[in-house]
């Protein structure tokens, strides 16, 4: 084990946080962190768009379903797909197709991951917003975004004011599939919502009964932003 692995076996949500600002120096550090991941074909198809302004703030804290703490972090990102820059250096480049959309979605996973493993480290906390989904379109105009750029995600950082457990999550052995993929056995499913339920119940603030596999159906089973389709088509996306 080294401090690399430590801090990324370390993870949790932050969602409490101190009023102790983010120094210059560390968020400049944290995006170069996410510049420096892995980007297919170096083509580098995402934007960061650094919110600062209090009102824009709370209109996305209101368009990411009243996430409070998008307003109150230090620091808040929102991550994009950005073919714009391409197209003005070539007229001739070809954003629509559905490929290069989920390269965009790809690159941006791995350039954000980057991002809060320094963050992490730096003894900071963060989360994930994927909540500014709910009113694309809306976050959209809000930050001015060009044709052939798209809202993925957001990120609070600041530093922590709460120490959460970590989330157990899936085991390997359900995870990992060796040559070819493998039934699911149904046994290590049962034992992990019964580690699931264990979690929920330590948890003070926690009123979940439900297990894993009842969560999951729960938000599977039903619409999911129906309306992603149609925006990402609307900025030129996903289109072939």
């Amino acid at each position: 084990m080294n401090s690399v692995i430590d801090t990324i076996l370390a993870h949790r949500s932050i969602r409490s946080f101190t009023p102790e600002p983010i120094a210059s120096e560390q968020l400049e550090t944290i995006i170069n962190a996410g510049i420096a991941a892995s980007t297919s074909s170096l083509l580098q198809v995402n934007s960061i768009i650094r919110v600062t302004d209090p009102a824009k703030r709370k209109a996305l804290a209101a368009f990411a379903g009243g996430q409070d703490y998008v307003e109150s972090a230090a620091e808040f990102l929102v991550f994009c797909i950005d073919f714009q820059r391409h197209y003005e250096i070539n007229d001739q480049v070809k954003p629509e197709y559905t490929e290069l959309t989920i390269i965009g979605a790809v690159d941006a996973g791995i350039m954000a991951q980057n991002c809060i493993l320094a963050a992490e480290s730096m003894g900071l906390g963060g989360v994930y917003i994927g909540g500014l989904r709910n009113s694309a379109k809306e976050v959209d105009e809000l930050l001015g975004l060009p044709q052939y750029t798209a809202v993925l995600f957001g990120m609070c950082l600041r530093h922590p004011a709460q120490v959460p457990q970590t989330k157990p999550r899936l085991s390997p052995g359900v995870i990992v599939h060796e040559n070819q993929y493998q039934a699911l056995d149904k046994s290590k499913i049962e034992n992990y919502d019964g580690v699931m339920q264990d979690y929920y119940a330590s948890r003070s603030s926690n009123q979940k009964q439900s297990t894993w596999s009842q969560e999951i159906t729960g938000k599977l089973s039903g619409e999911s932003r129906p309306h992603i389709k149609g925006y990402l088509n609307s900025k030129g996306l996903a289109l072939k």
